[in-house]
């Protein structure tokens, strides 16, 4: 019915393209427009104005010759002003934008290393998208966006590189484990070197004040009972506390079997060896 009545409908984000016998006429605008098909008028086709996206899958090689496939993702969309110019000058846009994805991608990635090629690509995309804009804006196309979305490289390569990094997160984790063993055997030599220090200090005074409670003894017991000698008393108090000793040994019930001299002679014997022990520890103070 439109065609009879010579009227056409175009859509939003739309235009149409019309011709007069064969040659470019005008670029219709979104709306409904009044074309006389008696009068030669015709429309040669519609263009969208919607941004549109191309993925292009490219396969290169590194400097360091390991082959990646990269993945640009080109979103574009044909002008308003320059509808004419999109709708004839190219008969296969994708195919245009793609051969220039690859001659720019195949230039600039053979220049760097694998993993400069990571770290580089937002400049890979970025020199993808000012040769595309320089080369489709005279076809009246605009770039709105270039972006490299993965890159991929041999499966065999992904395997090396991902061994590569676990043996590095292996070694840091030895360095820091030897690390953490070595700061606790620190630890642990100070903290013995602090409890021998401590308990020797304790051995000493516990000499001491046995050395100190025997003086004391001494010397009550020689004011205390006229006639007797210091030596005297010396005697009596180590003989008692020798079969004190000798007591405790055969009441503990864990005690095991001690051979040792005994007899007045050997009494006599352990007790010069006790008191010599005990004058030097004196005279040392």
């Amino acid at each position: 019915m439109g065609n009879l009545l010579c009227c056409v409908q175009v859509d939003q984000s739309t235009v149409a393209i019309k011709e007069q016998f064969g040659k470019y006429q005008d670029v219709l605008e979104p709306g409904c427009h009044c074309v006389p098909w008696f009068l030669g008028s015709q429309l040669a086709g519609h263009l969208s104005l919607r941004v549109q996206q191309l993925d292009v899958r490219c396969e290169t090689k590194t400097k360091d010759n390991v082959f990646v496939n990269v993945v640009a993702s080109i979103q574009y969309r044909a002008l308003a002003d320059k509808a004419n110019d999109a709708f004839y000058k190219l008969s296969n846009t994708k195919g245009q934008i793609q051969a220039y994805v690859f001659d720019v991608i195949r230039a600039s990635v053979p220049k760097l290393n694998l993993d400069n090629v990571f770290e580089q690509k937002n400049e890979i995309a970025k020199a993808v998208e000012e040769e595309l804009e320089k080369a489709m804006s005279a076809y009246g196309y605009e770039i709105v966006q270039t972006l490299i979305v993965d890159i991929v490289p041999d499966e065999h390569v992904k395997r090396a590189m991902n061994e590569i990094n676990a043996a590095a997160r292996l070694r840091v984790a030895a360095n820091e484990k030897a690390e953490a063993e070595k700061i606790l055997q620190i630890k642990r030599a100070e903290g013995e070197a602090e409890s021998k220090y401590l308990a020797g200090l304790g051995i000493a005074r516990q000499r001491q004040a046995i050395v100190d409670g025997l003086r004391d003894s001494v010397l009550g017991f020689s004011v205390n009972v006229p006639g007797t000698t210091a030596k005297d008393v010396m005697d009596m108090v180590l003989v008692t506390q020798y079969f004190d000793t000798m007591k405790e040994i055969g009441a503990s019930s864990k005690s095991s079997a001690v051979f040792i001299p005994h007899g007045p002679g050997a009494v006599r014997e352990v007790a010069q060896q006790i008191r010599d022990g005990l004058l030097q520890a004196s005279v040392e103070r």
